[in-house]
């Protein structure tokens, strides 16, 4: 297994995606600082086709297309855009969709017809200030034809979160530590995992209280909008498409270490003791590295049961994970803790390659034609040769989702 390239892009890499299993590589990036985005098309050996910058909000968007149209979200004077990057580069359609000037868009999906936004309060940075605006806007999520016409928008409704490892300490605890008593946050984003999921005509939209990652993920019919059901406030994880209509929903932090299957009704019908970045093959097996807020590592590469039990796999060192892959044959590739691992259907475990380099800002693994893996760190992509198959046609990530880096299961 050898390390074939490595390119370094202008800031820190958000996302990398290809219509094409052979390359090249659409990657989204940071600027010279955040609120710049520039989108790079590069090929396998490090060679860069062009090069465009656009303005940021501080948190780069990108979804690439069927036909190999990058869309990319960015603001300009008269509001938010989802402007097009042709495969040449040049500019393609653009979308101009209605929104509040205090809003940004936290997450979008591209649909074969249009498009599916998380609404979430602009940043400070976006807004050029510190300060709230005087009336904060509601998160809402809304469905969008491919030339911005609205068909629905649903406001999404947080409520008076609580969870019961959370704890305060003060005057009126008499200065011992006690459960907090639920409380209204005071900004709400989108969830930094997986924000947006859809599969079939289910919508998976996460929000968080962005001061304690205390959060829900809501369940919306894709057709109509309308809110079939939400999880109960938790501290947010890793999410995941575990089949037509279905989600993995993980949980991590304040003592809480789960994920749950919930089905097309909203309805958790599954839940295991352990999180991580779960893969889902085409026989709907989960399984993947977890990853617990704990070192030393305790974490292992897990497999989820049907029967809600784990079965080991090997144990994992480190703790910052790219998003895995998985292979034909069942073989799940993923980097951590300055390796590139493999672990089989056996659940063995195989170091691929292996370096000194601990950067914690790591994305998620690209499984290309003739087992070229190509993972992000920080500013840079990587692409190595390895012994594996193509790329599994499973829910997740696999297949369409991983590649072109958009959550939709058709």
């Amino acid at each position: 297994m050898t390390l074939s390239s490595r390119f370094t892009l202008p800031g820190q890499v958000w996302a990398v995606a290809t219509s094409d299993p052979s390359g090249p590589l659409a990657v989204t990036s940071y600027g010279k600082h955040p609120l710049e985005t520039v989108i790079t098309r590069v090929d396998l050996s490090g060679t860069v086709a062009w090069q465009r910058t656009y303005p940021g909000t501080g948190r780069p968007r990108s979804r690439l297309a069927t036909d190999g149209t990058l869309w990319v979200a960015y603001p300009d004077r008269d509001g938010r855009l989802l402007g097009g990057v042709l495969p040449d580069g040049s500019t393609g359609p653009t979308a101009r969709p209605d929104c509040g000037p205090d809003e940004e868009v936290g997450a979008f999906v591209l649909l074969d017809d249009g498009f599916v936004i998380s609404w979430v309060c602009a940043s400070p940075m976006l807004r050029g200030d510190r300060s709230r605006p005087m009336s904060a806007p509601e998160p809402r999520v809304a469905r969008y034809t491919r030339e911005g016409r609205c068909l629905w928008s649903t406001p999404i409704t947080l409520g008076a979160v609580s969870f019961p490892g959370v704890v305060e300490m003060g005057d009126r605890t008499g200065w011992e530590i006690r459960p907090s008593r639920p409380w209204t946050p005071e900004e709400i984003g989108a969830d930094h995992w997986e924000p947006l999921l859809i599969s079939a005509d289910r919508i998976a939209a996460s929000f968080t209280d962005t001061r304690s990652g205390i959060g829900r993920t809501f369940f919306l019919d894709l057709d109509s909008g309308e809110t079939v059901s939400a999880t109960p406030p938790a501290p947010t994880g890793r999410k995941a498409i575990a089949g037509p209509g279905r989600f993995l929903i993980g949980s991590q932090g304040y003592g809480a270490f789960t994920t749950g299957c919930f089905g097309r009704d909203g309805a958790e019908t599954a839940r295991w003791a352990s999180h991580g970045a779960m893969l889902v093959d085409k026989d709907g097996n989960v399984s993947g590295p977890e990853l617990e807020n704990h070192l030393p590592s305790r974490s292992r590469f897990r497999r989820l049961a049907p029967d809600n039990s784990l079965v080991d796999g090997p144990a994992l060192t480190g703790y910052y994970t790219s998003y895995p892959a998985m292979d034909r044959e069942g073989t799940a590739v993923f980097w951590r803790d300055g390796r590139l691992l493999a672990v089989d259907t056996d659940l063995s475990g195989h170091e691929l390659f292996a370096t000194d380099d601990r950067r914690a800002v790591i994305g998620r693994v690209l499984l290309l034609n003739d087992g070229s893996v190509a993972v992000s760190l920080d500013d840079e992509v990587l692409v190595f040769r390895t012994p594996l198959g193509p790329l599994s046609e499973g829910p997740w990530p696999c297949g369409e989702g991983n590649l072109r880096g958009n959550p939709l299961l058709s």
